[in-house]
């Protein structure tokens, strides 16, 4: 069933370790009270990228005590987060989920 996500901040981060990907997402979930939308494996390298959902605040503190452990493990590709996504937007999170 999927999660209704209006007027959520997403809060995006990419690793290049799928094993980091999840300590990650387990320190940021621990930190702040998001959820995770979605983690996609990165077919053609070993990375991953994960995306947690929130108010902008708990995206905030989760991103950063995910990069904070992912930090000695992986390389950070790349990391954001959008306080207000538009519903263009929103179609295409959904679209990438499991793929």
């Amino acid at each position: 069933m999927a999660e209704n996500y209006n007027g959520m901040a997403v809060g995006v981060f990419e690793l290049d370790n799928l094993v980091a990907c999840f300590v990650a997402l387990d320190a940021a979930s621990k930190a702040a009270n998001v959820k995770i939308q979605g983690v996609e494996r990165n077919r053609l390298k070993s990375g991953a990228c994960v995306k947690m959902r929130g108010s902008v605040s708990d995206v905030n503190a989760a991103m950063e005590a995910a990069l904070r452990t992912a930090e000695p493990l992986a390389k950070i590709v790349n990391h954001t987060v959008i306080a207000s996504p538009t519903s263009d937007t929103e179609v295409a999170l959904q679209m990438t989920i499991n793929k």
